[in-house]
């Protein structure tokens, strides 16, 4: 069985287009001022300021020594030099001396209203590059109290799931509704990590809702035909979904589907699933192509038999109450174009009691409205679709489909 699966969690970090070096853009020191500080803790830190705005941080740093070595500063020089090397020790690299020092800076009390955020913010980015995940997370979740913040929450999933917190960051995609497909792509790997087989089938779900992929169908058509009480009646169901979404591709496949369109009474959708094989030369080549002919010339006589026997097989089947019967013989005329009477044959059928498969003919009906282009009608039908035999999951990926096709 296909499983969807991130090949590592960089892909997810580039989908949601974070860098933890985001938050520190634009964040530089304060501009030297002769009166706020003495001279002795003045001049290096003005030369200090110079060499990193020149781009030499690490020299920048080694000439704030010269302020530290000062002794009894006041609170503002403290501020002054501390919010230097934040600055100087970001740009340099130096994780540990940045850290500290937005720590101080943050704690001082002088940050204004707007900048204290962003200060906030990029502490959080040290740390998560340091990969020190637990202070990450408490500064990402204090600057979240300053306000809401999209990428901000997108960090504070990603260092959840890097430091293996796994519930954790489910519950934050979860609570911050986030449906960008990145963000679905990390919840469904989290899901598969902890065996959520349902939660996982769901997130697959909205992201072939909202981001139709071969691969995503793939994997919710493979899982909903295995799952557990799932119909083989709704084996043709399931190749029709596949064929309109493009994930028929092997000889076999086409053959299958046109074999089972024909034992449902519906030769007309045989032959153009065949003829779709052939015009894409999966088809009446290769070592079978006999085979794929006999198969072939069968549908065309089938289809031929069964437009001189309608009249009285719509008949033996409504003399016998066969509400499946009808159903099929309905969705057969309704692929041959004669829609308005094989609608009109389904929607009496879908409405007797003596139907064995009562949602299956409710499906057939929806997907039969869909093919003859009833958009609406369609939809109506599939959301009347129950049971646990797989219909109402296949209502609903049908649903999907309509409104997102590929």
């Amino acid at each position: 069985m296909t499983k969807f699966r991130l090949a590592h969690l960089g892909l997810v970090m580039a989908a949601i287009g974070f860098t933890a070096a985001a938050p520190i853009v634009g964040l530089s020191p304060v501009a030297y001022a002769a009166d706020a500080v003495r001279a002795e803790i003045g001049k290096p830190l003005q030369e200090a300021q110079k060499l990193a705005q020149a781009g030499k941080n690490k020299e920048a740093l080694a000439k704030l020594k010269e302020a530290d070595a000062v002794g009894g500063k006041t609170p503002n020089e403290i501020y002054m030099i501390e919010r230097t090397r934040a600055s100087a020790a970001a740009a340099a690299g130096d994780n540990d001396a940045a850290a500290k020092a937005f720590e101080a800076v943050i704690n001082s009390g002088k940050l204004s209203p707007a900048e204290a955020p962003k200060f906030t913010q990029a502490l959080a980015g040290i740390y998560y590059r340091a990969k020190d995940y637990p202070k990450a997370i408490i500064w990402i979740q204090r600057s979240l109290k300053d306000g809401d913040n999209p990428q901000m929450h997108e960090l504070l999933v990603q260092t959840y799931y890097i430091s293996g917190k796994y519930a954790e960051a489910a519950k934050e995609l979860q609570s911050s509704h986030a449906n960008s497909e990145g963000s679905l792509q990390m919840l469904a790997n989290i899901q598969l990590k902890q065996n959520d087989k349902a939660g996982y089938v769901q997130t697959l779900e909205k992201l072939a809702g909202s981001y139709p992929k071969t691969s995503y169908w793939a994997d919710l058509l493979n899982r909903v035909s295995g799952k557990p009480g799932f119909s083989g009646t709704l084996s043709l169901d399931v190749l029709r979904l596949r064929l309109a979404n493009g994930l028929l591709a092997k000889p076999g496949e086409y053959m299958e589907m046109s074999q089972l369109a024909l034992q449902a009474g519906n030769p007309a959708e045989a032959l153009k699933v065949i003829d779709q094989g052939y015009k894409k030369n999966v088809l009446g080549v290769g070592s079978d192509a006999a085979r794929h002919q006999r198969l072939k010339d069968l549908a065309v006589k089938t289809a031929a038999d069964s437009e001189k026997t309608a009249a009285a097989q719509e008949a033996e089947l409504t003399k016998n109450k066969d509400a499946d019967g009808l159903s099929n013989l309905g969705f057969g005329m309704v692929t041959a174009g004669k829609v308005d009477k094989g609608l009109d044959l389904m929607t009496k059928a879908a409405k007797m009691d003596e139907a064995k498969h009562p949602e299956e003919l409710k499906l057939h009906l929806g997907i039969a409205q869909a093919q003859a282009g009833k958009k609406a009608a369609a939809l109506a039908t599939l959301k009347t679709v129950k049971g646990t035999d797989g219909a109402a999951d296949l209502a609903r990926y049908w649903t999907l489909q309509i409104n997102h096709p590929m």
